[in-house]
């Protein structure tokens, strides 16, 4: 009888014993999943055929592997590379850049330092991100120790061209395009020495290195579209208006419904006082993406209409878009001070978020641009001369910069 108990009691020991087991590794699974970011929802004009349930199948690859196998540094690395893009292609920047950034902190703090081949392209994800959210001096940082580890990588020399560029050194910035093309002729090589180009202001280069952008590319990619962007934003910044139309066509054609597309040729519409139609297309732009220049440009639409309900309600949108990017990590001092300066028209509050960026990469052409633009506005003319003479020590042709040349001209 004892026996019987023995047994009895030891069964029922194991059973409950499996049952906590069970139920322990039912939520450490559940907290494992808790920790990988979701994949939102695509707008439908952003399926692109099958592109998308590529994307989710992809998703869901990566996640059941990251689950399955204790240090799959790969899959994790493979869903940041997912995110980067879903970024791009959604506008949802302020879950997917902290989600990516998730993804290779967890690597870079696990992986043996010998693994250099995974190190390397965490550390390198990692400052594509950074550059992103615009934490410039980070990403350079970040990617002189991926750079330190693998010399012979194309794609690191786009990060550090990239975070040159933003940081002014200007001249380090050409070393690396050179070193990124002689590795690696592609889209990305030749859109930063279209842009290293356009700096120094050789327009006519510029032209013909995004002309061999795009044709590096596949027709309908994100990556393509972008490019036609940059090339018809390139267009229509030195004049080409209707060259510029037909990029963003173009782009629409081999990527329907592209909604940067839709909202540069609203922006071409509203440049032309074609307000109907400008609200028409920045409006479908705006239910495709939360992307928040589009906002800006209806902003101004409403403003030249003189439609103040409307232009405030806009107003609200675009700073609660901008403090929702800030709080996900995104440096928006440039962004702040435009729109003070554009929209608000208030130089002064301008003035305060470019000097934080100033403060940060005094030697930028473009921060420099903005400063001696908005002390010329505030009629600090000598302020105005010294971040002027800043801003064209690359010899920009920027059309800003030409403005600025003539004002000051006048004051003196």
């Amino acid at each position: 009888m004892r026996s019987i108990v023995s047994i009895s009691l030891f069964c029922l020991i194991m059973t409950f014993l499996s049952c906590s087991e069970v139920k322990e590794n039912s939520n450490n699974f559940e907290d494992q999943l808790e920790q990988i970011p979701q994949l939102l929802e695509r707008h439908s004009s952003l399926w692109q055929d099958g592109e998308w349930q590529h994307i989710q199948n992809l998703y869901g690859n990566y996640r059941a592997s990251m689950l399955s196998k204790t240090g799959d540094f790969k899959s994790k690395l493979d869903m940041a590379d997912l995110f980067i893009n879903e970024a791009r292609v959604t506008g949802e920047h302020g879950h997917y850049y902290p989600a990516a950034l998730q993804m290779t902190e967890g690597v870079i703090q696990s992986v043996d330092p010998s693994d250099k081949s995974t190190l390397f392209r965490a550390l390198m994800t990692k400052a594509s991100v950074e550059l992103s959210q615009h934490e410039f001096s980070t990403a350079l940082e970040t990617g002189k120790k991926a750079v330190a580890i693998n010399p012979f990588n194309a794609n690191i020399y786009g990060v550090l061209v990239d975070a040159y560029v933003e940081q002014g050194d200007y001249q380090k910035a050409v070393e690396m395009a050179d070193k990124m093309i002689s590795i690696r002729p592609d889209l990305r090589s030749y859109a930063r020495v279209s842009y290293l180009r356009e700096i120094h202001g050789d327009i006519e280069g510029a032209i013909e290195a995004m002309e061999m952008a795009i044709t590096a590319g596949y027709p309908g990619q994100e990556a393509t579209c972008w490019a036609r962007m940059t090339m018809g934003e390139l267009l229509e910044l030195y004049g080409d208006q209707e060259g510029a139309k037909k990029q963003y066509e173009m782009a629409l054609k081999e990527r329907p419904d592209y909604p940067f597309a839709i909202a540069a040729l609203a922006d071409i519409e509203l440049a032309r006082k074609n307000y109907d139609e400008a609200e028409t297309l920045l409006k479908k732009a705006c239910a495709i993406i939360p992307e928040v220049s589009f906002f800006e440009s209806l902003a101004h639409l409403y403003k030249a209409q003189s439609q103040g309900q409307a232009l405030a309600e806009a107003k609200k949108i675009i700073m609660d878009m901008l403090d929702d990017d800030i709080k996900s990590g995104h440096n928006m001092n440039m962004e702040f001070a435009q729109l003070y300066q554009d929209l608000y028209e208030d130089p002064a509050k301008a003035l305060i978020y470019v000097q934080k960026e100033y403060q940060k990469r005094p030697d930028n052409i473009d921060v420099n641009r903005m400063m001696a633009s908005i002390y010329s506005e505030l009629g600090e003319d000598k302020k105005a001369q010294f971040h002027f003479q800043k801003a064209s020590t690359t010899n920009s042709r920027h059309p800003e910069l030409e403005g600025l040349r003539k004002e000051l001209a006048m004051m003196e």
